[in-house]
């Protein structure tokens, strides 16, 4: 078998694998392009086993598997993450997902600052009035 042919299908599939990364908007998308960049990675352990000599035989073969497991687990945690994305937002849109946290507003009335409760005497229960 000439390996040309698995390195050249792996390298087309790893292409469309970050293509459907950089383009996709769905959260489930990108896991399944994720997911074919990763295959495109073990057609290339596999081949790379049975064409080279190595000094441990079917070391490619166990690399493969160690990608499958680790793909499983990335599934399992993509799809949780999707799933709570989807209570939360309605939409598995990646793009309304906001990547940091919204600021916290500031106390209305008074300068904010821990402690500034007045003389120190009683706390506050409401607005004072001026007589």
């Amino acid at each position: 078998m000439r390996p040309v042919v698995p390195y050249v299908t792996a390298a087309l599939l790893f292409g469309l694998g970050v293509y459907g990364v950089l383009r996709r908007r769905n959260a489930v998308l990108v896991l399944m392009a994720v997911e074919l960049m990763l295959n495109a990675v073990n057609l290339i352990l596999v081949t790379a086993d049975t064409t080279v000599r190595a000094q441990l035989p079917h070391s490619g073969q166990v690399f493969a598997l160690f990608v499958i497991v680790l793909a499983a687990a990335e599934i399992g945690v993509g799809l949780a993450i999707v799933l709570q994305l989807y209570r939360l937002r309605a939409s598995v849109a990646v793009d309304d997902v906001p990547l940091t946290e919204p600021p916290v507003p500031a106390p209305v009335g008074g300068s904010g600052v821990a402690g500034d409760a007045g003389s120190g005497d009683a706390p506050s229960t409401g607005p004072e009035v001026a007589r």
